[in-house]
């Protein structure tokens, strides 16, 4: 072994004991994920860590989706700066018990698209784990992109005692289809599934306040049923869940009321029940 050589062993087993030391500290993490886009999976991340946070728990939101970092603007942070020194990046706060780091924070425009291969876009998610300094969480929530590759194979890696995935779908059959394969990929990789949640299961009329079946309705339930694993419960297709992402005020922070925000807080119950005992 040549002298390059130990020192790129000594590199890794750096980046080996940071990773470790910042995971150490952190009590759960919970990835959402969805089999294709547009299911609504970081209005869903957004609402369930908000829920969280609002019951105390210090909760950390990471935001992996490299190409389309959602969150901030959900949060209505998108216009903070991540500060940083020699021990690594400071998260934005959403006090009083939330931080979140995401790509959206370090472009300096956000029309700019990120241009990069895989292992660009693996040693960033690395750092967004191991060089960002969490310190000590109750949960941290991971807001994956879509489908099965690069960035929820290395994420699903890198939280090695993850309890679980939350796996968002719609309930028409096309995302049904792709539901079940990140089932499938979850149980590949030995993932613990925390269950299924069936988004835009209805539209509740803004006038006369009945639902209409505009994706259809259960489709989350019965995949939940033939894959054997726990169904989480269905979030209704509201308008008002839609404008409380567009405004960063999450719906169940804006209306507590809301049956959005009941069925959101429901899972949070389910969701407590199987990581911690409800505790």
């Amino acid at each position: 072994m040549d002298d390059s050589d130990k020192i790129e062993v000594t590199t890794m087993d750096e980046k080996d004991y940071r990773l470790k030391k910042s995971l150490a500290r952190i009590k759960h993490k919970i990835v959402v994920m969805s089999g294709k886009g547009g299911v609504g999976k970081s209005t869903v991340t957004v609402n369930l860590a908000t829920a969280l946070a609002m019951r105390g728990y210090e909760v950390g939101v990471l935001d992996a989706d490299i190409h389309g970092p959602n969150i901030p603007k959900m949060l209505n942070i998108e216009h903070e700066d991540v500060m940083s020194d020699e021990d690594g990046l400071m998260p934005v706060l959403v006090p009083p018990h939330m931080k979140v780091m995401s790509m959206a924070f370090l472009l300096q425009d956000p029309d700019t698209p990120i241009v990069w291969r895989g292992p660009i876009k693996m040693g960033a998610l690395r750092q967004f784990v191991a060089e960002v300094k969490w310190g000590d969480l109750d949960f941290l929530v991971v807001d994956l992109p879509p489908g099965t590759g690069d960035e929820p194979l290395t994420i699903a890696q890198l939280l090695e005692d993850a309890d679980g995935a939350i796996i968002v779908t719609t309930p028409q059959d096309v995302a049904l289809l792709d539901s079940r394969k990140s089932v499938t990929f979850a149980q590949a990789l030995k993932l613990p599934i925390l269950g299924i949640v069936e988004n835009m299961s209805g539209l509740i009329c803004p006038h006369c306040h009945n639902t209409i079946d505009l994706f259809k309705v259960g489709g989350g339930e019965r995949a939940a049923e033939q894959m054997g694993v726990p169904f989480l419960g269905r979030i209704p297709l509201d308008p008002n869940v839609v404008l409380g992402g567009d405004d960063g005020f999450p719906i169940v922070l804006k209306d507590k009321s809301n049956p959005a925000s009941k069925a959101f807080d429901e899972m949070v119950d389910q969701i407590l029940e199987k990581v911690n005992g409800g505790k």
